[in-house]
């Protein structure tokens, strides 16, 4: 009776498998994470970020205690993390569209235009933020909400160079843009029937007025 030698897997194949183990744990911690946030966002906007708890959140997605803790250590960490995240997702609709505009002003139109009505179509979004504008005060300071702000002084930057818009301080106007459409947005939250459009169309002629503003007095004062 002959004797069955199993074969030692070659070193691919023990990678292979390895990275498949690897790629499924890496989709359950993702998974995990998710479900956090998911939990949070409806907790924060249920109850709002001062009455809620990390039990609360915790509760809501089923998950063991220890869970939560290996993602967050707090619910400051898991509401900073939602604002990362609203952060990421409205990051490529201004993208969008600035890659539309032929120029400045219509950059800005088609940018107040995409935020307002990605404030008020994304429901989770909108609810959380609706039910929190004072944590949101608080909190914003994020590294991807910082990221965003950085990449809209870059574009404000580029049509300065480029002659699309004449000079001016990128960083104040982009400060002055972003100010604008976060307090517009929290007042929004608190209407009935909040009007992206309508919105859109007051930040963009508000802000490009007072840059031409701003503009014509600085070119007076050259002049005088």
């Amino acid at each position: 009776m002959s004797e069955t030698i199993e074969k030692e897997p070659s070193a691919a194949e023990a990678g292979a498998a390895a990275a498949k183990t690897l790629g499924k744990r890496e989709r359950t911690k993702a998974s995990n994470k998710e479900a956090i946030l998911d939990a949070a966002r409806e907790v924060f906007a249920e109850v709002g970020y001062g009455a809620a708890s990390v039990r609360d959140i915790i509760r809501r997605t089923g998950l063991a205690s220890g869970t939560f803790y290996n993602y967050f250590k707090s619910k400051e960490e898991v509401f900073e993390a939602l604002m990362d995240d609203g952060a990421l997702r409205i990051r490529p609709v201004i993208r969008a569209a600035r890659l539309a505009s032929r120029t400045f002003e219509e950059f800005i139109r088609n940018a107040y235009k995409a935020y307002f009505n990605y404030v008020l179509t994304d429901e989770a979004q909108f609810r959380l933020m609706r039910r929190n504008t004072g944590a949101l005060r608080v909190r914003m300071v994020t590294p991807e909400v910082l990221a965003g702000f950085d990449e809209i002084q870059s574009f404000v930057e580029e049509d300065v160079k480029s002659g699309k818009v004449p000079p001016m301080d990128a960083e104040l106007f982009a400060a002055a843009a972003v100010g604008l459409a976060q307090e517009m947005s929290e007042r929004m939250m608190m209407r009935d029937n909040p009007n992206a459009d309508e919105a859109a169309e007051f930040a963009a002629n508000f802000l490009l007025a007072g840059l031409k503003g701003v503009i014509d007095r600085g070119n007076a004062q050259n002049n005088a």
